[in-house]
């Protein structure tokens, strides 16, 4: 889980600082002392670090939070502040042309999921933009490498210009460069070869492809998983190509969180990009502010909402709420509503983005993987069609029998029935967008705070759904 150690040293730290009425000096320098070790075991960039714990300490013992009512509460203000001021202060998006094609370089060692996160890139383009783009493959020299995305760029249903091994990397640029302009293309993608480590020859061939496709976007790939060496690498990029922005791959594998801490503060170069999982949609906006909240524990609760409405099937969602006001939800629901979760990254991830649950006592044994959640459809799969649809007649009798076809336990069995009644109140409560189940889980006044982010969200995303159709409008013309 992305950050899981930084995250907990931090809770730490901070909880400290809670349960005492009031703070001196003292208090500040013990707390500043474990932020710095916590960042430093998250592989943060040691200057990042010294800059970083130098300002919350200043601003933590100024007046207003010494002499405040709640200074704890002020000091967790100031590690969230100063965190998202570490890695952007805001969102960055992409560079566009004012004239088809704009052009995005992608750059980046070997290993890193240079070629993956340019098909992510382009499926994430056609769903939000009604993209129409085009790979160029100037990769001619990792093995199979041309392969690899053909094989990708078939996913998510985008052609590749390619000339073989055989051609020099810049004339396939020069020539896939008038194709994307003869099939009026309005993305171009340059899948650039990597190499093991960054050498003379890699950077002149990238800097000659540079001069000849002048690039909107260069987009420096790097892996998270190396740390502060990421932030290495891509300052070492950056001063040989002048990069635009970086990609963040394998964030869900990063425990420490290093890379992500130190890449802005080290090359100035925001990051726009991260990529968390396997599958072609697993790529998101990275939004410091949101990763800051998450960082300190505090949830995601705009990411959580976005993802819904972007992964959830509307048809679906529809007919679901449809039987939650008629009161029928039942175990074929519940399974839709298992596959659903899964789409939108499981349900860890979505937990870690509600505010307070990461603190809850034995969050952090919850498992709800494809393992486990085979197991529940097999329950149900051995369920018959009338206690699927009618579940109040499972009587002790026929949970034993659905036990033995499913192989599980009858503890297992009755502990997942109680689930899905558990499931069908909260849904019940949640109904034509009440949420107010959700104040007695997480406190007096959420349902409010997120039927309102519900709905600001979705009326921001219809209102940027239709500049990018007025937009694309244009520019195809």
């Amino acid at each position: 889980m992305a950050f899981e150690g930084l995250t907990e040293r931090l809770q730490n730290a901070m909880s400290k600082l809670r349960r005492k009425g009031k703070i001196s000096e003292s208090d500040v320098k013990d707390a500043m002392r474990e932020i710095r070790l916590a960042l430093l075991e998250a592989d943060v960039n040691f200057g990042v670090v010294k800059d970083f714990v130098k300002t919350v300490r200043e601003r933590a013992v100024g007046t207003e939070v010494l002499d405040s009512l709640s200074p704890a509460q002020q000091i967790v203000k100031i590690v969230d502040e100063e965190l998202t001021k570490v890695m952007g202060d805001e969102a960055v998006p992409l560079n566009k042309s004012a004239h088809i094609p704009t052009i995005i370089m992608m750059v980046g060692l070997q290993g890193a999921g240079k070629t993956t996160t340019a098909a992510k890139l382009a499926g994430y383009l056609k769903k939000n933009d009604n993209a129409r783009p085009l790979f160029i493959a100037a990769d001619i020299y990792r093995p199979a490498a041309i392969d690899q995305l053909q094989t990708v760029a078939r996913q998510v249903d985008a052609p590749v210009f390619e000339m073989g091994t055989d051609t020099d990397p810049r004339e396939i640029v020069r020539q896939g460069l008038a194709k994307a302009a003869e099939d009026k293309n309005d993305y171009v993608i340059i899948d650039t070869a990597g190499r093991l480590q960054i050498d003379e020859k890699l950077m002149q061939e990238l800097q000659d492809i540079k001069e000849i496709a002048k690039p909107d976007e260069i987009l420096l790939t790097v892996d998270a998983m190396t740390g502060q060496n990421a932030a290495n690498v891509a300052k070492s990029f950056d001063e040989q190509l002048t990069i635009t922005g970086v990609v963040l791959t394998k964030l869900d594998g990063d425990t420490r969180g290093g890379a992500a801490l130190s890449i802005r503060a080290v090359t100035g170069k925001p990051i726009k990009f991260t990529g968390q999982g396997e599958k072609l949609t697993d790529l998101d906006v990275f939004h410091p502010d949101r990763m800051a909240n998450r960082i300190l524990g505090m949830g995601d609760m705009l990411t959580l909402i976005e993802k819904a409405q972007t992964d959830y099937d509307e048809k679906k969602a529809t007919a679901l709420a449809e039987k939650m006001q008629e009161n029928t939800f039942d175990f074929n629901d519940f399974i839709d509503q298992l596959d659903q979760v899964q789409n939108m990254g499981g349900v860890q991830d979505i937990m870690k983005m509600i505010p307070g649950m990461s603190k809850m006592p034995g969050i952090e044994n919850v498992q709800m993987g494809p393992k486990e959640m085979g197991h529940m459809k097999a329950v149900v799969y051995s369920m018959t069609p009338a206690e699927r649809t009618n579940p109040d007649i499972l009587n002790p009798s026929r949970r034993r029998r659905i036990a033995a076809g499913s192989g599980r336990s009858i503890q297992e069995v009755n502990r997942m029935i109680k689930q899905f009644n558990e499931s069908k109140k909260m849904m019940s409560k949640m109904s034509n967008g009440n949420f107010s189940g959700m104040d007695q889980m997480f406190g007096k006044g959420m349902s409010g705070r997120l039927g309102k982010m519900a709905m600001n969200s979705m009326v921001r995303k219809q209102k940027k759904n239709k500049r990018k159709q007025i937009k694309a409008l244009r520019r195809r013309k």
